[in-house]
């Protein structure tokens, strides 16, 4: 699983949110204590944004795996029956020949 930067900077601001909130109510100024307690919400928003991110990532290289796999097993599909065919042409050419 990824880890995108909105977790990361969610996270960040999630802590710095409750530091200021922190803070801000233990000296009884409600400004700071309100400018932690926003910032704690950014925080949240972003890491949720960063979920959606990582999820969608997640799913598009689980795809990306997949498609890849296939596409790896029509190659050699493919191989295999242009090796059978030209060995098909070579044994009835070899049969007229004799």
């Amino acid at each position: 699983m990824s880890i995108s930067d909105s977790t990361v900077k969610g996270k960040f601001n999630e802590a710095i949110g409750s530091v200021k909130q922190s803070i801000g109510e233990a000296i009884g100024n409600e400004k700071l204590a309100n400018e932690g307690a926003g910032e704690k919400l950014k925080g949240n928003v972003q890491q949720a944004w960063g979920s959606v991110k990582e999820g969608v990532h997640d799913a598009s290289s689980d795809h990306t795996r997949t498609v890849d796999s296939e596409a790896h097993s029509a190659r050699e599909s493919v191989a295999d029956s242009a090796h059978n065919a030209k060995e098909k042409i070579k044994e009835t050419v070899d049969n007229l020949r004799r």
